[in-house]
């Protein structure tokens, strides 16, 4: 559950190492966010390799979508699972990850909300 001034990791190859939680998108009384959520972030720290080259820039705000957080979620099958950290991927306006690559695993569970984008350029699907 992320919720305003939350830290988050980045799990793209955007340039942005940490992200802050600025509001959560979905109606004016949402305070949470949960896995598949839209949320407002401004970058915080930058990737060491990437500073000059990066695609974001510090303490500039952008859209993200959340794919794994510590609080656990079930399935369908009664499975029960979570994550070891939360993270987010960095999208624009229209929808599109800015990064090219996911780095590490994303939940099926995004695959309903019409987010094909983010599935097809991640590296593992559980």
């Amino acid at each position: 559950m992320i919720q305003q001034k939350s830290k988050l990791k980045v799990s793209d190859n955007s340039g942005a190492k940490t992200v802050r939680c600025i509001k959560v998108l979905g109606g004016f009384k949402k305070k949470i966010a949960k896995i598949g959520d839209l949320i407002v972030v401004s970058v915080q720290n930058l990737r060491n390799k990437m500073k000059y080259n990066s695609k974001v820039k510090k303490k500039e705000v952008y859209r993200a979508l959340i794919i794994r957080t510590k609080n656990s979620f079930t399935k369908k099958s009664g499975f029960i699972s979570s994550f070891f950290e939360n993270s987010v991927v960095l999208i624009n306006k229209q929808g599109n990850p800015l990064g090219t690559r996911i780095i590490g695993p994303v939940p099926r569970i995004l695959k309903k909300k019409t987010l094909q984008k983010v599935l097809s350029i991640s590296s593992a699907i559980i």
